[in-house]
């Protein structure tokens, strides 16, 4: 049911619960969290109900939970920005909740109101607003979630879900910011296979990565490149976010075809590309390719887009023990320019073209 009648309920932290606001200079990632969340379930009687904001606390869930067991689990990430006169910006937060009911569908879960969870979301913001960080480059980062909240064992869709967004005010995702990262390229592991959920934003994906994305960790490198299931050749994504490539001026990425991730910000960059003119090309690219661009020069740049790096160039990359430099370790124009005009326009400091921004206040 995606009832448009949905009321909301607002419940403000008493001066108690509130908390201390973290150094702005040191917030890392997704470590700190605002004083408030929004919270709603669903039954199959119901539908969406009981829709509230509240002061931050713990769920108390049932052990039997169909989550823990069967895995039925999506969420989503985007940011809130700090603008020029103290605007409060978020960047395409129906496109998130539109993309939350994709992954919804497939994953046999309830889908979303878009309208009312935009509503609920700016309410949010709007009461955390001092959470918005003013330092450089630091944003509000916002992750909607859904789980199975149903009690029982036997596995089917559930019966009962429990929606609800954090909020938590985060510096960059790399420790090494815009500068250019190293990367493992992953040929015994795999991300996601033809048939399979690879194109949706569920926490399975995430926790199959893991084992993967700590080796090459522990090998000095930032995030793995994962190759196709089938036959370990062709690229599909950059950890968690979309790749990119610049191969004789022409910008290049692998099409969504069922196990890539349909990244906003991935439609962002080509559509800013086309705005310029550039040559774009959607296809399948395989890691002998990239190897023979860099040995002969028509690979210009590498870099991976997602909300929570925005833009990463990629200086480096390990494939099985050969190191492969890209420009030379140094972040590209295209990449540069993306990056630059993104967080231009995010921040509310360029024309938005295309009406991406959403203003709470």
């Amino acid at each position: 049911m995606l009832s448009m009648e949905l009321e909301i309920g607002v419940q403000k932290a008493v001066p108690e619960q509130l908390k201390k606001k973290p150094d702005q200079t040191a917030l890392g990632f997704g470590q700190y969290f605002t004083d408030h969340m929004f919270i709603m379930r669903w039954t199959r009687e119901q539908g969406w109900h009981d829709a509230k904001i509240q002061p931050y606390q713990n769920f108390s869930m049932d052990p039997a939970a169909m989550v823990f067991h069967y895995g039925q689990a999506i969420f989503e990430g985007l940011k809130a920005y700090r603008g020029k006169d103290d605007d409060i910006l978020l960047f395409r937060p129906e496109s998130n909740f539109k993309r939350m009911n994709q992954s919804a569908t497939r994953m046999c879960m309830p889908r979303v109101p878009v309208d009312r969870m935009l509503k609920a979301l700016k309410a949010l913001v709007y009461l955390d607003r001092d959470w918005i960080p003013t330092a450089e480059g630091a944003t509000l980062y916002l992750r909607p979630t859904m789980i199975a909240s149903e009690p029982a064992l036997g596995l089917r869709p559930s019966d009962e879900y429990l929606f609800f967004v954090l909020a938590s005010p985060v510096g960059a995702y790399y420790p090494e910011g815009f500068n250019p990262v190293k990367i493992y390229v992953e040929d015994t592991y795999v991300r996601a296979v033809p048939g399979g959920v690879g194109e949706a934003k569920t926490a399975g994906n995430y926790a199959a990565s893991v084992k993967a994305l700590t080796e090459s960790q522990r090998k000095g490198y930032s995030q793995v490149l994962w190759l196709d299931a089938l036959e370990h050749k062709y690229i599909e994504e950059v950890g968690t976010s979309n790749a990119f490539f610049v191969i004789n001026n022409e910008l290049v990425t692998p099409p969504l075809g069922g196990t890539i991730l349909p990244g906003i910000t991935r439609d962002s960059v080509l559509r800013l590309a086309k705005d310029w003119g550039m040559t774009i090309n959607e296809r399948m690219i395989s890691i002998d390719e990239v190897l023979t661009g860099a040995e002969d020069g028509s690979l210009q740049e590498v870099f991976s887009t997602g909300t929570a790096a925005v833009i990463s160039p990629l200086g480096e990359l390990c494939y099985k023990g050969k190191t492969i430099l890209v420009n030379e370790g140094k972040a590209g124009p295209v990449a540069q320019r993306l990056y630059d005009e993104l967080q231009a326009i995010q921040f509310g400091e360029r024309k938005d073209p295309h009406n991406w921004m959403v203003r709470v206040a």
